[in-house]
C-alpha cells in the first residue's frame, strides 16, 4: 500500500491536519494501525541521531527518497552543510530541535478529520497532557482553499516559489494572486448586498494582518454595488492610555479587549443604529487620548459601517 506520501499540511488547535496521496483509503481502522505502530516505535525508544552532511549529499538523499520538494528546496540553499535526522531506517531533514529519542513522543492521538487525519500534539500548558482539538471549520476551509491555490499554481512549496523568482516571474504570480484576492472581496461583497439588511461589517486579525488595507479595499467593491461604506477602526475607541490595561510584566497591554472603551463604542454603533448623529472619535497616539473632530455620522438607507479591530468577532465587543 502507497503511503509514502502523507503531507502534514497545517496546524489546527493542538493538532496537525495531515494529509496523503496514494491508493490507501482512511478509516478508522487503518489509523488504529498506524497509531499501534507509532506506540511500538515509542516502546522501543529509538534514539534520532544527528548527522552533518553536505548540501550536495542531501540533494541526492532526498533524490532518493522521492522527497522532492526539500531537492528542490535545497538547490537553492546557500551553506555548504546541512543536519539530516535518521530514525532507525528513515533519513529526513528537520528544521528545529529534535528530541533524543522516540520514548518522549508518547503523548498523542490520531483520528480521522475530513479528507484525512488529524496528529493530536500535547497541551501547550503541560507537555504531558493531549491538547483538546477544537474543530475550526471555517480556519480549516480557509487553509485548504489557500492550499488549492497553490496547487493551481503549480506553486506548493517554497522550492517551487523559488523557482518562479529564479525564473523572473515574480511579479506575474504577484498580480495573479492580486487578482483573486480582489475576487474573493468582489464575493464577499456581494454577498453582503444579497443580505439586504446588513449594516455592520465587523473584521478581526491580529496586529499588522492587513485589517484596515482589507476594509478600504472591501469597501471599495461595496461601493461598486451602490452602497456607501463607512471604514471605522475600532482603535479610535482605545480608552486614555493611563487607563490601559497592564499585562503580566506591568506594560500596558494594548491587544486587552479592555484596552477598549466598550461603552462608548456600543453607544455609538447603537446611536447609529437607531438612525441618530454621532460624532465618532479619533485616538490621538501621540497624546495617548482620545479626539472629536466634527466627524459626524449618520447612517443612511444606502450606509454601511466596515468595522476592524483585533477584536472585530468577540461577542463582548459588540454585547449591545
Amino acid at each position: 500500500e502507497d503511503i509514502s506520501s502523507i503531507q502534514v499540511e497545517y496546524s489546527l488547535g493542538s493538532g496537525l491536519y495531515c494529509d496523503f496521496k496514494g491508493r490507501i483509503r482512511l478509516t478508522d481502522e487503518v489509523i488504529l494501525k498506524v497509531k499501534k505502530r507509532m506506540e511500538e516505535l515509542i516502546q522501543e525508544d529509538l534514539p534520532f541521531l544527528k548527522n552533518s552532511i553536505g548540501t550536495d549529499e542531501a540533494i541526492k538523499l532526498f533524490e532518493t527518497y522521492g522527497m522532492y520538494d526539500k531537492q528542490k528546496l535545497f538547490k537553492y540553499r546557500r551553506v555548504s552543510k546541512a543536519n539530516v535526522y535518521t530514525l532507525g531506517k528513515f533519513q529526513d531533514y528537520f528544521y528545529g530541535y529534535m528530541p533524543p529519542s522516540t520514548g518522549m513522543l508518547k503523548y498523542f492521538d490520531l483520528f480521522l478529520y475530513e479528507d484525512g487525519f488529524i496528529l493530536l500534539l500535547p497541551s501547550r500548558k503541560k507537555s504531558d497532557e493531549i491538547g483538546e482539538f477544537k474543530p475550526q471549520a471555517k480556519l480549516f476551509h480557509t487553509l485548504k482553499q489557500s492550499n488549492n491555490w497553490g496547487k493551481l499554481m503549480e506553486i506548493e512549496t517554497i522550492g517551487a516559489l523559488n523557482d518562479v523568482i529564479a525564473r523572473g516571474e515574480i511579479n506575474d504570480l504577484i498580480l495573479v494572486q492580486e487578482a483573486f484576492q480582489e475576487k474573493m472581496l468582489a464575493d464577499i461583497a456581494a454577498r453582503i448586498k444579497s443580505r439586504g439588511d446588513s449594516k455592520f461589517i465587523m473584521i478581526a486579525g491580529p496586529s499588522s494582518s492587513g485589517k484596515t488595507t482589507f476594509s478600504h479595499r472591501l469597501s471599495i467593491q461595496l461601493r461598486t454595488l451602490g452602497l456607501k461604506p463607512h471604514p471605522i477602526a475600532i482603535d479610535n475607541y482605545f480608552v486614555e492610555r493611563e487607563r490601559t490595561p497592564l499585562d503580566e510584566d506591568g506594560n500596558p497591554n494594548y491587544e486587552s479587549l479592555y484596552a477598549i472603551d466598550l461603552e462608548s463604542f456600543n453607544k455609538d454603533m447603537t446611536d447609529l443604529l437607531n438612525k441618530k448623529t454621532v460624532d465618532i472619535p479619533y485616538f490621538n497616539f501621540k497624546t495617548g487620548k482620545r479626539e472629536y473632530k466634527e466627524n459626524f455620522m449618520t447612517l443612511g438607507d444606502e450606509d454601511i459601517l466596515v468595522i476592524e479591530g483585533t477584536h472585530g468577532l468577540n461577542d463582548e465587543l459588540s454585547y449591545s
